[in-house]
């Protein structure tokens, strides 16, 4: 006779060990046999990522052919080819309250909605943005509500843009109209804030020193959990801390290169791999193991920095990013930083993709926002926008379309269609009727 078991696995099980935390992903042993899947720890989790590019695009080179579909890409997008069936593009958005044009704005309004107080001071004003309205609804039952993540560490002050204060500038999610939430760059730090358990930034950062790998002190918790749990949850363990492993050991290798190298590239953080993409890359890995322990449901990630002087001397474009943006006669190379971007943004999302949960990938179970709050950067416009939405899935939400407006259609109108996707149950800034998905 078969016995059929209600036992299961917390699925907010972890293991411990000293200063250290790891969440473990799904496992089959967290749902109890015989339950509907939408009663279990199976159910999908609903989960929003936020990835801002700054200065526009090279709009005629991003924009698909075909005003229905995907099936072509543009050069700018033809990265995104493997993903394109779960990847939606939006032609003719605008962001109006960010006008009149600058890149305080562009980067500031893209989230919020909401026109930025003109100041120089610390009496800056803008408004709650669209993550933190979800993150008060869906980002309560993890360790972090959400994560604020960037590519640049930039501590300037004052005047930044046109009479804006720096802070517009320098930061993408606010909680609150007078409150930006700092996001962080160094990947060590990220690495410790989602595995990192107690004390202060400076006791666990001593604690990383002093440990050789975060997994030795969890070695016993580990092979205890072995003993409770089937051959294949054995095998999604070993993986997914393997995965922890592999990008512990590139921070190490990071940090030891900028020991023994010279950095060149100021706007890069210390710490920081020294190439832009695997710096990128990082930090898109540990939002894949963010997400797939479900230490968060709510990241923001601000890929580009607006003015960014950055060079891509990697994809032979050697000139600052920010200047090529003011010559068309440079439109190609901006081209090609934005193909780079994208292509980076592809990785993530076939990465997301391949982290099965359930019966679905965690991309399924994730809407991932990507875009600019800038169109054409040579005028400084916000019409236009460079706008794809990827994932969701599990939420109804299909791929391989193009949306194509015959009028300016509000970006607030996407980002009310997603909160609505999301279950999250608030009226967004300007939004009017939220678009299809």
């Amino acid at each position: 006779m078969n016995f059929i078991t209600k036992k299961s696995l917390d699925r907010r099980k972890v293991l411990r060990g000293l200063s250290s935390v790891v969440a473990l992903p799904l496992l089959d042993a967290m749902i109890p046999a015989a339950t509907a899947l939408e009663k279990t720890s199976a159910k999908p989790i609903k989960r929003l990522c936020y990835v801002y590019v700054a200065m526009g695009s090279n709009i005629k080179k991003w924009t698909p052919t075909s005003k229905t579909n995907l099936d072509v890409l543009s050069p700018i997008l033809t990265p995104l080819e493997p993903i394109k069936n779960k990847l939606n593009v939006f032609t003719n958005m605008e962001l109006r309250p960010a006008y009149p044009g600058t890149h305080a704005t562009s980067n500031s309004t893209f989230l919020s909605g909401v026109r930025a107080k003109i100041t120089e001071s610390s009496d800056y004003r803008l408004g709650t943005t669209v993550d933190q309205m979800a993150a008060k609804v869906i980002g309560q039952e993890t360790a972090l509500p959400s994560l604020e993540l960037s590519m640049d560490m930039m501590d300037t002050v004052g005047q930044c843009d046109n009479g804006y204060a720096c802070v517009y500038q320098n930061n993408l999610s606010w909680s609150g109209p007078t409150t930006p939430l700092p996001s962080e760059a160094h990947p060590r730090l990220v690495f410790e804030k989602l595995f990192g358990e107690g004390g202060t930034k400076q006791e666990r950062q001593l604690a990383l020193r002093k440990r050789a790998s975060l997994l030795d002190f969890i070695k016993d918790d580990m092979n205890k959990l072995k003993k409770e749990i089937s051959k294949s949850d054995r095998a999604k363990v070993d993986h997914y801390l393997d995965s922890i492993r592999e990008v512990e050991r590139r921070i190490q290798i990071a940090e030891k290169n900028i020991n023994t190298k010279n950095l060149k590239n100021l706007e890069s953080p210390l710490g920081a791999p020294e190439v832009y993409g695997d710096h990128a890359r990082l930090m898109f890995d540990l939002q894949v193991l963010a997400l797939q322990g479900d230490v968060t449901r709510i990241i923001t990630f601000q890929m580009v920095r607006e003015t960014s002087n950055r060079t891509y001397p990697e994809i032979g474009v050697p000139e600052a990013h920010h200047p090529l943006t003011h010559n068309r006669r440079s439109f190609n190379k901006v081209a090609k930083i934005n193909t780079h971007h994208v292509s980076l943004l592809s990785e993530y999302l076939q990465k997301l993709d391949k982290v099965v949960e359930g019966d679905m990938s965690l991309l399924d179970q994730s809407i991932v926002m990507y875009g600019s709050g800038m169109g054409d950067p040579s005028v400084h416009d916000h019409k236009k926008l460079p706008i794809l939405q990827a994932g969701g899935a599990a939420f109804g939400i299909k791929g391989n379309r193009h949306f194509v407006y015959k009028k300016p259609e509000p970006l607030a109108n996407l980002h009310q269609a997603i909160l609505n996707k999301a279950g999250v149950d608030v009226k967004y800034s300007d939004s009017t009727t939220p678009v299809s998905l």
